[in-house]
């Protein structure tokens, strides 16, 4: 992720690898050459371009078997360029395999010195694992990934051809060694304060995690760790944010999963389909989330029942967390089968284990209306477009319609396999054989069950959470409520902040309790009245129109809570933060807290943000007493008030309800829609610090945009014949 940024202004090239996939997350990356020609390019484009200096990404396993002849045809010609050696110790971009001959960073290095680079550095998430005695080229340093900006600008400054040797292990990699207890699996997990949180996206931009999800809660979309994805790779934690919380000592609570109940009814028998001609079949999911082994194991149990059947599996990306087909085709024997890969309104069933990927049109033309089952995963796994935008959601809707409208509605079955799945089985690794079973009792699966059970034994993985997997996703095609009272209260149920207030009297009451709690009943009143004097207004100038009074309902409140150092003391210590945190890991936990205190913090020379530190549990003190001086807030005893970013806070209240008086005085049927736009416009203006200035001064100028069709909507427009 880190690897193949570059400093503001700069501009670099990609090659043949997982690398390329910078041309798509704003790293200012551009274009790309075949295997071993990385830097070519610019070879040819050097001599008639006024940039001095480009970055050059190269793989290791590229640099190995053809990149090092590149390198050499760059310093052969006096071009000034940095390579940028991603040493991921794995060839990741095909399966993992490692490097042939076991090439090692301290070898490259002495390669590229050898071959007269100008200058050759290694950048590393552990720059103390080298040796002492490490035989390193002459004039070579080590430096932390945390120095990569700086070094990267040092860098663009040296005549010639430099290397930057970027050793960090791929991070599908580490899940999958550790996975096998090959790699070290460090007991360390990152957890994000939602009440903390502002949603500003930034830690996304700063990590570009797609580990980092959104989370939808009563105060707004925010943010949350996905800790069956994470990598622990911990960039996220730099994010301009006091929300990340480093929890030492933790391992994940294994979730039991539930017995199925003595009592329950036998489950009736679907009618199969016959396999007469090629019965086809299309599994689709993300990478890492079970998909082909689902396409296995359908191939598996139709050989048990004496069938034939073939697999062709379309990977892509899915190491990284992209797209994922197998097309399977069963016959009754092996000549009835001519073509593994399901043509266009070929598929009789598709499984689909993410949404998105059965709604491209690769999946939507194989479906033929009336003709495909399909059964959709609807758990939401946001992609990488989430990270470089923080409004980014998924189209589930329109997806829906498009599925509805490809198969037909009567063949088109929704469910919510990741939710019911974790309930049920303690992961979400079980959604595909859960949608299997659902599949299997629809009567579009031409395998008996019998087959599918022997078929998942005898894969022998987590065979007993998969079996039950395959039962259950029976019985929710067949009763759905028996698997809801199975499975107890949702988790909005248990955490107040994920239940969404369900009328408008209901939002301002829950807003009105969190100011008391904020700062005191009065300020809760005050708050009221202004809401009431919104929706009068509403009510009385524009009858029938929603939206106005919600607005300022939500927003207003939103500039009220604004989280000063009180109230984020507040929140980590009064609100049951620790008591969640602690209910999801096993383990002696210890809390480190990231934090960038506006009266000692320093700021980045680079960057110009200030700079994050990390405290440890007696933090926790410090903020139990913080938070009981909120009575200090706005008194000229408060000494955080006379900070640039207190008073911006305090003056945007003021601003926004001189605002509100002015579009109450002159709201009209016609505007009525750019005055709920303009009560709006707070929810733009997130985060903490340079983050929310930067978000102020965007809210700034769609704010005068949306004045002007505010008072143009209100002055009536007289008729050309006038």
């Amino acid at each position: 992720n880190t690897s193949t940024r570059v400093p503001e202004g700069s501009r670099a090239y990609a090659g043949i690898g997982c690398h390329f996939m910078a041309q798509w997350m704003d790293r200012k990356t551009l274009g790309f050459t075949q295997m071993g020609g990385e830097g070519a390019n610019w070879i040819g484009e050097a001599p008639f371009s006024k940039r001095d200096h480009v970055f050059q990404n190269l793989g290791d396993g590229t640099y190995n078997h053809s990149g090092y002849l590149a390198i050499r045809a760059a310093i052969a010609a006096g071009v000034t360029m940095t390579y940028k050696i991603l040493y991921n110790d794995a060839v990741a971009m095909t399966g993992g395999q490692a490097n042939e001959g076991g090439l090692n960073v301290p070898q490259i290095a002495r390669q590229v010195a050898a071959e007269g680079a100008s200058r050759v550095v290694v950048v590393t998430d552990e720059p103390w694992k080298y040796p002492k005695d490490t035989e390193w080229p002459r004039g070579l340093t080590v430096h932390h990934r945390d120095e990569l900006d700086a070094i990267q600008r040092e860098l663009a400054t040296v005549p010639g051809v430099s290397v930057l040797i970027y050793d960090q292990t791929c991070a599908a990699e580490k899940r999958r060694r550790r996975k096998r207890g090959t790699f070290p699996d460090p007991d360390k997990r990152i957890v994000i304060n939602d009440l903390v949180c502002e949603g500003c996206g930034d830690c996304g931009t700063k990590s570009n995690c797609v580990s980092v999800q959104p989370l939808e809660t009563e105060w707004g979309r925010k943010r949350t760790i996905d800790q069956s994805s994470c990598n622990k790779d911990y960039s996220c934690v730099k994010g301009f944010c006091p929300s990340f919380v480093t929890v030492h000592g933790a391992k994940l609570k294994k979730a039991e999963s539930i017995t199925e109940p003595d009592n329950w009814p036998a489950l009736p028998q679907p009618s199969l389909p016959l396999a007469n001609h090629p019965y086809s079949i299309i599994v689709t999911g993300v990478g890492g989330t079970g998909t082909i082994t689902a396409g296995a194991i359908v191939a598996m149990a139709a050989h048990i029942d004496g069938k034939a059947a073939a697999v062709i599996d379309m990977t892509g990306l899915a190491q990284k967390g992209g797209a994922v087909y197998s097309h399977i085709r069963i016959a009754n024997t092996p000549d009835d089968i001519h073509a593994v890969r399901v043509p266009a309104a070929g598929a009789d069933l598709v499984i689909g284990g993410d949404i998105v990927v059965t709604g491209n049109k690769k999946v939507l033309t194989a479906m033929k209306q009336g003709g495909t089952h399909v059964v959709v995963n609807t758990a939401e796994f946001l992609p990488g477009d989430f990270t470089r935008n923080a409004d980014f959601s998924l189209p589930t809707q329109r997806l829906k319609r498009a599925i509805n409208e490809a198969a037909g509605r009567e063949r088109s079955h929704f469910v919510d396999a990741g939710r019911l799945a974790t309930a049920l089985l303690g992961q979400s690794i079980g959604a595909n054989m859960f949608m299997l079973g659902y599949a299997y009792q629809l009567g579009a699966l031409p395998v008996s069950a019998e087959a599918v059970e022997r078929a998942i034994e005898m894969n022998g993985e987590a065979v007993p959470m998969n079996l039950a997997a395959f039962r259950y996703g029976r019985r929710a095609a067949v009763d759905p409520s028996a698997l809801e009272q199975l499975i107890g209260p949702r988790p909005e149920e248990q955490n107040d902040s994920l239940k969404l207030s369900e009328s408008f009297a209901e939002i301002v009451d829950r807003r009105a309790a969190y100011l008391a709690a904020y700062q005191s009943k009065r300020y809760a009143r005050r708050y009221r009245n202004w809401v009431e004097k919104a929706r009068n207004t509403e009510t009385e100038k524009t009858p029938g129109e929603r939206g106005f009074a919600e607005a300022v309902a939500r927003y207003l409140f939103k500039l009220m809570a604004y989280k000063d150092e009180y109230e984020v003391a507040r929140l980590y210590t009064d609100t049951g933060f620790i008591e969640r945190v602690k209910s999801s890991f096993d383990g002696d936990l210890r809390f480190e807290f990231h934090l960038a205190p506006p009266l000692t913090a320093r700021r980045d020379p680079l960057t110009g943000e200030p700079k994050k530190k990390s405290y440890g549990p007696g933090m926790l003190k410090l903020f139990k007493i913080l938070a009981k001086l909120k009575f200090l807030r706005g008194t000229p005893f408060d000494i955080f008030g006379y900070s640039r970013d207190r008073r911006t806070e305090r003056r945007l209240i003021v601003d926004y309800r001189a605002l509100l008086t002015q579009i109450m005085a002159e709201l009209t049927p016609a505007n009525h829609q750019a005055a709920v736009a303009l009560a709006s416009l707070p929810e733009k203006i997130r985060g903490y610090g340079p983050v929310k200035q930067r978000h102020l001064a965007a809210a700034k100028v769609e704010e005068a945009a949306l004045r002007e069709q505010f008072r143009a909507a209100a002055t009536p427009f007289l008729k050309a014949a006038e």
